[in-house]
């Protein structure tokens, strides 16, 4: 059962159907938790009994490490003397959950990946051939980086003062809601369980923006991104035959389908929960409109971006400490970023150009503090041209190592953006039989895509206007008609899926 699917499709409406059908809470919870186990068990029935122990895991350290509450029968002073006992436990209980989700993801994700480099680098082959055993049969459970960070930022929640679950079907609940599962967006306990505790039927213009940001993710996916993805499998994996404008042409395809295709995941996501009477955090907020590579964290995978500021970049100090603090601070938590994308060294490079450019970024910023004129450069109209274009060139180059984790791929396609030929087939076959166009077109095609966001975003961001609910409505069945007629035969799948 993937998105967008009729199979879904189906299970969703049978799901609310019976959803608000019953009025108890507790019963639209299990029905819920039902509804996401049967979900969760059409893609790796294997790994349910696994995510479950798990979540009742962190349900019990957060029970054990929530807030201390003063008992009456208790003498202040009695209390008072109990409480640094009581908050070295609390410490000790969060870096256990704290260990306990990292090691989950070491053992599923990164164990052969370090067992390849060990092995590389120490010369041991019996280490790579462990490697490439567990990379054949040890398949990580779906899911697992988003389940694991939610996880910890209830832990770290918990241990800040908010209040811990006291019920286990609440909290299960939330853990395993099925639209949110696999990719996300990363959504915090509290901001869930207020909602569930206070359900109401959504109103006619929920139900319409519900159906609407499915129908538009399914269109964004299928029509765009899974078009765009069909181009961009063809030119990387045939590296050696593509020149340097079909690199070019690829890596800017790439992430025009990164976006689509994530951005058409958490709309399925966000409207889905929407017909369940939940609303599910924003991921994304037009993020190749931003003028600066901080300006792009703040607005590409928002909920990634918020994790790692409430939960890395704060606690590590944040801005608080200094200049040279502040940026290998930054530098960390990009590292981790990288990390936490997959197991392999392009992501880890990934990882740090973003930080090196936020660092550079950072030190830009104070250079323009001191300096009126470098400021209004940056505020006038060829200056914010120039930051924009800036910010977009390395955004998109760095995609190449995300699509390419194989550093020596994504190098030497990164040495070959410049005056290389393609072998003399490869336009035949790529763009004239696969996809219709020669590269001109392509090109232009692209910049068209790009002209609609455009459009888009000044309709939405600067001039504030929304389609209206009937609109919405009228759209949903041709949106959902378009995809059913003109979607590629099988799909892809959601790259987000592999994270």
């Amino acid at each position: 059962m993937t998105f967008p699917s009729i199979l879904y499709g189906v299970f969703l409406l049978s799901v609310c159907g019976v959803y608000w059908s019953v009025e108890q809470t507790w019963l639209r919870l299990w029905m819920l938790l039902v509804a996401s186990l049967v979900f969760y068990s059409s893609l790796q029935p294997q790994y349910v009994p696994l995510l479950v122990a798990i979540a009742f895991v962190n349900f019990r350290l957060g029970c054990d490490m929530g807030t201390d509450v003063k008992r009456k029968d208790i003498p202040e002073k009695v209390w008072r003397s109990g409480q640094p006992d009581w908050n070295r436990r609390r410490l000790v209980l969060l870096c256990f959950g704290i260990a306990l989700n990292v090691l989950l993801l070491l053992g599923f994700k990164y164990i052969p990946f370090i067992l390849t480099t060990v092995g590389t680098v120490a010369d041991l082959p019996g280490a790579i051939a462990s490697a490439q055993w567990i990379s054949t049969n040890w398949i990580a459970p779906l899911g697992l980086s988003f389940f694991c960070f939610e996880s910890i930022a209830y832990l770290i929640d918990v241990y800040r003062g908010a209040p811990a679950s006291r019920q286990f079907l609440e909290y299960v609940t939330y853990k395993l809601f099925f639209p949110k599962l696999i990719s996300g967006p990363i959504t915090r306990y509290h901001q869930l369980s207020t909602q569930l505790k206070t359900l109401t039927f959504p109103t006619t213009e929920k139900i319409a923006e519900g159906l609407w940001l499915i129908a538009f993710g399914a269109a964004k996916k299928a029509l765009i991104a899974d078009r765009l993805g069909i181009f961009v499998d063809l030119s990387f994996d045939n590296l050696l035959r593509a020149g340097s404008v079909d690199l070019w042409l690829a890596t800017f395809a790439y992430g025009l389908q990164l976006y689509l295709d994530f951005s058409g995941y958490v709309d399925i996501v966000r409207g889905s929960a929407l017909l369940l009477g939940l609303n599910l955090p924003e991921n994304f907020d037009y993020p190749y409109f931003s003028r600066s590579i901080a300006d792009f964290w703040r607005r590409w995978h928002m909920t990634l971006g918020d994790w790692l500021r409430n939960y890395l970049y704060f606690p590590l100090g944040g801005s608080r400490l200094g200049l040279v603090r502040t940026c290998l601070n930054l530098l960390t938590i990009m590292l981790i970023a990288g990390i936490w994308h997959g197991a392999a060294w392009g992501f880890i490079v990934w990882g740090i150009l973003h930080g090196l450019a936020l660092v550079i970024h950072r030190l830009t910023e104070a250079l323009s503090k001191r300096q009126e004129s470098l400021q209004n450069w940056w505020q006038s109209i060829p200056g914010t041209l120039c930051a924009w274009g800036i910010t977009q060139v390395m955004v998109f180059v760095s995609w190449i190592f995300f699509r390419l984790p194989n550093l020596r791929e994504s190098t030497w396609a990164i040495a070959h953006l410049f005056g290389h030929s393609a072998d003399p087939q490869y336009v035949q076959k790529v763009y004239l039989e696969t996809m219709g166009l020669n590269p001109l077109q392509f090109g232009l095609l692209l910049w068209l895509l790009v002209g609609l966001m455009a459009i888009v975003y000044t309709v939405h961001r600067q001039l504030k206007l929304q389609l209206n609910w009937p609109l919405k409505l009228f759209l949903v069945p041709v949106c959902l008609y378009a995809v059913w007629q003109l979607a590629p035969q099988g799909g892809l799948p959601y790259i987000y899926f592999d994270f």
